[in-house]
């Protein structure tokens, strides 16, 4: 009697540990992604004071393809790339430009936008090339491309940059007269110019580049996957078109 019930008693003890076991490996992975607080038209705040964008909208349509779960850190895109490679979020959605030095950091998914540097100045201002910010100061985000372009630039035409943690504060740098102009992706200018934002754009874009969503180099392969299984569905369905389409008429 005591050996069954002893028996019964470790059968009764597997079932419940393997049911723990269970439970605990189908528990869901949420991703943390990471994002800008001000990129518009790829992430940014409405009027209603709700963060939308181009960014926010593909990652949730890819997610809902492909069936996983995440949450967004608005931390600005500096902040962002240093939580990645720290290894406190699985990954970054923030127009980031596709570059043979960042590949050699983070693997990215398939390109999700192309783009590339544009300057921007004030309307009406007399500045028209690269020759005539010599001299002057020019505004630039940290990391970004446009801070990497301008930089390049600079010893060769004259001017300084100065580097700001977001979008927003250095337009308003070039609106105040502080900063000449100021080097930005070329759809977050064009969009913020259609607004009325009171800059112009006297140069064709450069630098052609692609976005793509960063995850730390061969920690998340499955996450990538998903983005790109993902965004080709997303394209093939019509959905992309119709999210790019909402922020960028054509």
């Amino acid at each position: 009697m005591k050996r069954r019930m002893m028996a019964l008693f470790l059968t009764t003890a597997m079932i419940a540990s393997m049911c723990a076991c269970g439970s605990k490996d189908d528990e869901k992975k949420v991703y943390k992604v990471a994002t800008d607080t001000t990129f518009a038209p790829f992430e940014f705040e409405n009027d209603e004071g709700d963060m939308v964008g181009i960014d926010l909208d593909l990652l949730k349509a890819i997610a809902e393809d492909q069936g996983f779960e995440y949450e967004l850190e608005y931390v600005g895109f500096s902040a962002a790339v240093t939580a990645l490679e720290a290894g406190e979020v699985d990954a970054v959605i923030a127009g980031m430009s596709i570059t043979d030095e960042r590949k050699e950091k983070y693997d990215f998914s398939d390109p999700y936008f192309d783009s590339g540097i544009g300057m921007g100045v004030l309307a009406g201002s007399d500045i028209k090339s690269y020759e005539d910010l010599k001299g002057k100061q020019v505004a630039a985000k940290i990391g970004a491309e446009g801070c990497a372009f301008a930089e390049s630039i600079a010893d060769k035409y004259g001017f300084k940059v100065v580097q700001f943690e977001d979008s927003a504060t250095m337009f308003q740098d070039v609106l105040a007269g502080t900063s000449a102009a100021v080097f930005d992706d070329y759809p977050v200018l064009g969009y913020e110019i259609n607004r009325g934002i009171g800059l112009s754009m006297p140069l064709p874009m450069e630098r052609g580049s692609s976005y793509g969503i960063a995850t730390l180099k061969d920690e998340n392969p499955e996450l990538v996957k998903m983005l790109n299984k993902g965004l080709a569905n997303v394209k093939e369905s019509g959905k992309y078109d119709e999210i790019i389409n909402t922020y960028i008429s054509k």
